[in-house]
């Protein structure tokens, strides 16, 4: 074990994969490592499908955990098969593998056929037994010492117990290790934090395409949530940008149900791609996991900074769509619209989805299209420039002067209604906040322009500034008459 850190030493920290058939308790035991709720749980077998990365931190000892989907070595064909894909490709990631039974079922057949294959593959294995609480831990243990995999340490990832234990026995030399890597490695692995003004500054000045950043290696990562309805092509597309099987791609209408985040870099920019749950209508979603899938997605959306719609050309754009659409707007994140699989649409058809986009999603006209081939990469590049782009709009810093003159000149170039003797002035506007970019117009009588004048006012702000891919609120601040009484 201590070759690991003289490995490490001046790399990144050790990476800890959590392994074992389904319904074990990984993602309890990944949450708890985590101090997160960012794995689903719930007591349902098969619940978690895609990789799930993690930082965990026990004191001064930085880590990077993976939590897997449950592992079936013998299978062959379906999802099963392809999540058995993902853990062997954590197995070969990690440095070490926290091979995690259940201690109330006690010993199965699988769980043989997975140490074996552990023994062969595992750079080191620890055997961890799970749902011990309140047993007596020799006992709990006793069925597993026939794996040879050691001792196995008795742990309850609900609870707690034996958790930190079961860490520092698995990682002894990580105190050391981690004070040498705090400066180096550890920031890499944790939240950004939010845009200074001087990086919103030059993100403007630019247009959206930021400086490359190999002297901030930690600088903020732009969020992007790749949302639409089942089978629409979400995780083909986020494989795709990062050049690997990173996420499930399966022919079949909810393979995702968590939001799984993966960080990449793209020409010299900082991304955090989150492959998001297909979302249905409210009348069809009557599987507890699928409510969990759709909760899980909606914080994805609140997350991030911009939002990727992606849209089926095989099929007809749908009311869901619109729907999905309009949460978009709701929450005020930045759009960039996909619609994928373009190779299977005939002339005939891309003229009519042409139209339909036209006519469903007419709000979203802020918004860039692009019609793209997932597995073929074609149309990506556009997409992502695009969604540089929407960022880039959406956290732009609006000076007051500019905002001002903006508002004298659409002022001078159509005046607002007048309703009954008087006609509300306006005098002066100012930034009011960023994601989405808000305009606060001060003045006096404002309470009686109506909505068609503010939605002129938007249309002019947004030429004015080249607000492409983001929404843009208007809200009116009206001046108190002292002589009102």
């Amino acid at each position: 074990m201590n070759d690991l850190y003289e490995r490490r030493e001046g790399g990144p920290p050790p990476v800890v994969a959590l392994v074992g058939r389904p319904n074990v308790g990984k993602s309890t035991l990944f949450n708890r490592l985590t101090r997160s709720r960012a794995a689903l749980v719930a007591d349902i077998p098969g619940l978690t499908r895609d990789r799930h990365y993690g930082q965990g931190r026990l004191g001064e000892r930085r880590f990077i955990v993976i939590d897997t989907g449950g592992f079936e070595p013998v299978a062959k064909t379906g999802i099963s098969a392809e999540m058995a894909r993902q853990t062997r490709q954590a197995v070969i990631e990690a440095d070490l593998v926290i091979f995690v039974v259940d201690g109330r079922e006690g010993m199965a057949a699988r769980d043989r056929d997975i140490a074996n294959e552990l023994r062969r593959t595992a750079a080191r294995v620890v055997l961890a037994v799970n749902k011990t609480e309140g047993m007596p831990s020799a006992s709990a243990a006793a069925d597993f010492w026939s794996l040879g995999l050691g001792q196995p340490y008795t742990v309850s990832a609900a609870h707690g117990d034996g958790v930190r234990e079961l860490i520092e026995l698995a990682l002894p030399e990580a105190a050391d290790a981690s004070a040498a890597l705090e400066d180096e490695a550890g920031q890499a692995f944790e939240v950004p934090p939010p845009p200074t003004e001087a990086e919103l500054a030059a993100l403007e000045g630019q247009g959206g395409d930021a400086a490359p950043q190999e002297d901030k290696p930690y600088a903020k990562r732009m969020r992007i949530a790749v949302v639409g309805r089942p089978n629409a092509g979400k995780s083909t597309l986020i494989n795709t940008l990062l050049g690997e099987e990173r996420m499930i791609a399966f022919d079949q209408p909810g393979t995702t149900r968590d939001a799984v985040s993966a960080d990449f870099e793209r020409n010299g920019r900082l991304y955090t791609l989150v492959d998001t749950a297909g979302v249905r209508r409210r009348g069809k979603v009557h599987d507890v996991i699928e409510k969990f899938s759709v909760v899980k997605t909606l914080q994805a959306i609140e997350d991030s900074h911009v939002c990727v719609l992606l849209l089926d050309a095989s099929q007809d754009i749908a009311d869901q769509d619109a729907h999905i659409a309009g949460f978009l707007l709701e929450a005020g994140r930045a759009v960039v619209v996909g619609v994928n699989k373009w190779d299977l649409a005939d002339e005939y058809r891309r003229d009519r989805l042409k139209l339909e986009i036209e006519r469903k999603l007419g709000f979203l006209g802020f918004a860039r299209t692009h019609y793209l081939t997932a597995t073929e990469g074609k149309g990506v590049g556009a997409l992502m420039r695009s969604v540089n782009e929407a960022y880039a709009a959406a956290t732009a810093k609006l000076s007051t002067p500019r905002l001002t003159r903006a508002l004298q000149e659409a002022v001078e170039r159509q005046q607002p209604p007048r309703r009954g003797p008087i006609r509300p002035k306006m005098r002066y506007a100012h930034q009011g906040g960023q994601n989405p970019p808000v305009v606060v117009i001060h003045g006096n009588s404002l309470d009686r322009i109506s909505d068609s004048y503010r939605r002129y006012l938007e249309g002019r702000f947004r030429d004015t500034f080249s607000l492409q891919g983001t929404p843009l609120r208007v809200e009116f601040r009206t001046s108190a008459n002292p002589y009102a009484r």
